[in-house]
């Protein structure tokens, strides 16, 4: 998306309606057509980049036959690993950052957006401690979502802003190490002929 190409090398201010319809290779008019102001154009952007991040994470942890533990493992893995992280991905989210604070649809959209993805992750925690006999109860489980949501973002950034300060594999490992210690479970995998 055009849109988002802008926003990553040049911030939010330099996304105009007239470099964006040439990077798009389309009229200013039919961009207007479609959204009324530069900020629908903006919002709309962000929305589709906060949700495609949480669709990638979580496409890997659908496997319908696989553990809870296996589930939950894939989505801290796939959360921090490429296409997720991604230098680009940490400039559009940079790009970002101030409009969110000034723009209360776009906080609607921050809101909403985190929110599905806590709440996707709390669910695989809620089922793996399930499966390994240790319910928590909905206080713990949201507390427990946030505190490794906090982890995911965090690694999340600094391999997107320092892609070359990680070897291959570290920023999952440390991911599944860390959120495997705030839940109480082993999320490693076990050593081969071990299962």
């Amino acid at each position: 998306m055009a849109t988002l190409s802008l926003i990553a090398e040049q911030g939010v201010q330099g996304a105009t309606v007239r470099a964006i319809a040439q990077r798009a290779e389309v009229t200013q008019g039919l961009i207007r057509h479609y959204f009324s102001s530069k900020e629908d154009l903006i919002t709309a952007a962000y929305e589709y980049h906060m949700c495609k991040m949480t669709e990638l994470t979580d496409a890997s942890s659908a496997g319908a036959h696989a553990s809870c533990r296996s589930r939950l493992m894939a989505f801290v893995v796939a959360g921090l690993e490429p296409p997720v992280v991604d230098p680009r991905s940490v400039s559009l989210w940079a790009g970002f950052v101030n409009k969110i604070r000034e723009d209360r649809r776009m906080q609607e959209i921050h809101e909403q957006t985190y929110g599905d993805f806590r709440d996707r992750l709390e669910i695989l925690i809620a089922d793996a401690l399930n499966e390994a006999n240790r319910p928590a109860t909905p206080q713990l489980l949201l507390s427990l979502a946030i505190a490794c949501n906090a982890v995911m973002d965090g690694l999340w950034m600094e391999g997107g802003a320092l892609p070359g300060a990680f070897e291959p594999g570290e920023l999952p490992r440390i991911g599944l190490t860390s959120v495997g210690a705030i839940i109480g479970l082993e999320l490693t995998e076990p050593e081969e002929g071990q299962q």
